[in-house]
């Protein structure tokens, strides 16, 4: 958002979205339950009762952002939101795990090229702001790699030596998301449009993998807070109208 006046003082009239994947959503891993359940308390909701007016949740799990901006655009033209936080990557960067263990010599792509990801973020920018909406980027939460590994392989040894075979090394999936996040920055500067940088939230702390659940990929209850405070700071940066003061 620009340095300016355009929501006023009052910010009753202030309307948000948001779209993206399972993270907006608030999919985490119910360790008690052994599945992917919704956390009440995820950051969406949290933010329900921080900022000025409402916030509509239009994320779906499995979304990547070929998936998410043809609804983006249908939520856009019909809600006239002010201001749109736009949270997508996680599954773009994603490969189909079981077919790489299956064939680990075989030529395997992500679900969304780095160009095509790039070209989908963008397009999404220039039709908000056509509309005089303003969409704001949200990084990317780093992913513990061990971690996922375990989980994509199922703790199979013969599936991770396959896996391993195509991938080369562990940490490879950690880099492989940052080129990612990457791109999400480039978009960024690109277009001229801010970004709240949730992965720098959660590198502030060495022992970030605390903030995971047990997969390696989605933060868990106290990730969510970290991301509605990370949020919230970028609000209150030249926005606090925008924010209920407690």
């Amino acid at each position: 958002m620009n340095r300016d006046n355009r929501y006023g003082t009052s910010a009753e009239g202030i309307r948000y979205l948001v779209s993206g994947d399972s993270i907006s959503k608030g999919v985490i891993y119910d360790e008690a339950r052994s599945k992917y359940v919704i956390l009440k308390e995820n950051y969406v909701s949290l933010l329900q009762g921080r900022l000025k007016g409402p916030v509509r949740n239009t994320a779906r799990f499995g979304n990547t952002v070929l998936k998410g901006v043809g609804h983006l655009k249908r939520d856009a033209l019909e809600d006239r939101p002010n201001v749109v936080l736009i949270e997508y990557g996680g599954n773009d960067c994603d490969f189909d795990w079981d077919e790489i263990a299956r064939n680990p010599e075989a030529d395997h792509r992500p679900k969304t090229g780095f160009d095509e990801f790039r070209v989908m973020l963008t397009e999404s920018i220039e039709y908000l702001k056509s509309l005089q909406i303003t969409p704001v980027l949200m990084t990317l939460p780093p992913l513990n790699a061990e971690s996922y590994f375990k989980w994509v392989s199922k703790n199979d040894p013969e599936t991770q030596r396959n896996i391993l075979q195509w991938l080369g090394s562990v940490t490879k999936i950690y880099w492989w998301q940052e080129r990612y996040n990457s791109t999400i920055l480039k978009v960024s500067a690109a277009t001229g449009t801010r970004f709240i940088d949730v992965r720098g939230a959660f590198l502030e702390h060495p022992d970030f993998t605390r903030f995971l659940c047990s997969d390696g990929i989605h933060p868990n209850k106290e990730g969510h807070q970290l991301i509605c405070d990370k949020v919230l700071d970028f609000m209150r940066t030249d926005y606090g109208h925008l924010i209920h003061q407690r």
